[in-house]
């Protein structure tokens, strides 16, 4: 069972501009370990994230999201490793970055049908990149989630131009979440869902270093929090919400960090983070394309041993938990293609959820 707590709610991390509160704006604490300053993937020195959000009400709702290491292109990669807890969807660049273990783009994420254009527009940027004059080969990695529930999928509504706004706008510090980039017409667990994340600082016992994650949500299964669960019936909010059917749920997970791991470690790590799905309630459905990707940005540390990995395991697991929780509480209810509407999760009935309701055993 997850470990955590539910505690007076303390100043908020909430990201200015976001009109929604976090797990932690909530007094949700899940795991020991602390958060970085941010609570983000950008707590990882190195790491960047730009959103472009594609919205024309009522039928799309879509977009791109980049996730931005420091590297200066395919000629100085960083390593990373990639685990597939179930393959049913379109992970561009999977094989090259698997065999080699190393990551030479920045990772996007993107609706199912428009991954292919994000792709070929991730390489065209990529080239114009400074060092990059004399490439004849590139592995741009793109992840996808099926956010035709509320979208136009077909329309595929995200083209070049919105891509290279996200990747040229990549910043530092607070990481917008909820119906923003790729996570503008996705859904989770019967919520309306969107982009999550969060970090860790697991302390000493793993050498200082900082872990930071980001879940692009939209998969199948009954929400649970520290052991409670609730559905859009039980919250109030109506009936029970159309949730992704077999062929169309997902979830990306992404992993940063700055602790000096080769690929074969960084794929424990990327294993770990699918692992954490199952205790938000997760249900690995036949048609849920479950992923994750861990890429370090200190390749050139002193290496960590394999038997001081377990901090750096746990940090992981409870991130990508909150994660997935920021991903919920920070969208908002959404009316898309078909006049399909799905609900967002109710903070305050959340709340009391977990104050009065006894933990599954």
């Amino acid at each position: 069972m997850t470990s955590g707590r539910v505690e007076p709610p303390p100043h908020p991390q909430t990201p200015p501009g976001t009109a929604r509160r976090r797990a932690r704006d909530l007094g949700i604490v899940i795991g020991p370990s602390a958060t970085g300053p941010f609570n983000a993937i950008t707590d990882v020195p190195g790491v960047r994230v730009g959103h472009t959000t594609v919205r024309r009400p009522p039928d799309v709702h879509s977009g791109v999201t980049a996730v931005v290491p420091d590297l200066a292109g395919p000629h100085t990669p960083v390593p990373a490793g990639v685990f597939t807890g179930n393959g049913y969807g379109k992970l561009i660049g999977t094989t090259q970055l698997s065999e080699l273990g190393t990551l030479e783009t920045p990772i996007l994420l993107t609706s199912t049908l428009s991954a292919f254009r994000v792709a070929d527009a991730l390489v065209g940027w990529m080239l114009q990149r400074p060092g990059c004059e004399g490439v004849q080969s590139l592995n741009p990695v793109v992840g996808e989630c099926n956010d035709g529930l509320l979208s136009d999928i077909r329309a595929r509504p995200v083209h070049e131009e919105h891509v290279r706004a996200a990747l040229d706008t990549a910043s530092g510090g607070p990481v917008a979440e909820g119906c923003v980039g790729a996570g503008t017409g996705t859904v989770a667990l019967g919520f309306k869902a969107g982009v999550g994340t969060a970090s860790r600082t697991p302390g000493l016992a793993c050498g200082g270093f900082t872990v930071g994650v980001l879940v692009q949500a939209n998969f199948g299964g009954t929400l649970r929090v520290l052991g409670r669960t609730l559905t859009p019936r039980t919250a109030g909010v109506g009936a029970e919400a159309p949730v992704p059917a077999g062929d169309t749920g997902s979830c990306m997970i992404l992993v940063a960090t700055d602790a000096p791991l080769d690929a074969r470690q960084l794929t424990r790590v990327a294993r770990r983070a699918v692992f954490a799905l199952a205790r938000t309630g997760a249900a690995y459905s036949h048609g849920s394309g479950d992923y994750a990707i861990a890429f370090g940005t200190r390749p050139d540390g002193a290496p960590v041993a394999d038997a001081g990995l377990g901090p750096l395991f746990e940090a992981v697991l409870d991130a990508v938990e909150e994660a997935v929780l920021n991903s919920l509480l920070a969208a908002t209810t959404t009316t898309g293609f078909g006049g399909r509407t799905v609900p967002a999760l109710p903070a305050d009935l959340l709340l009391a959820a977990l104050t009065t309701a006894p933990p599954e055993s």
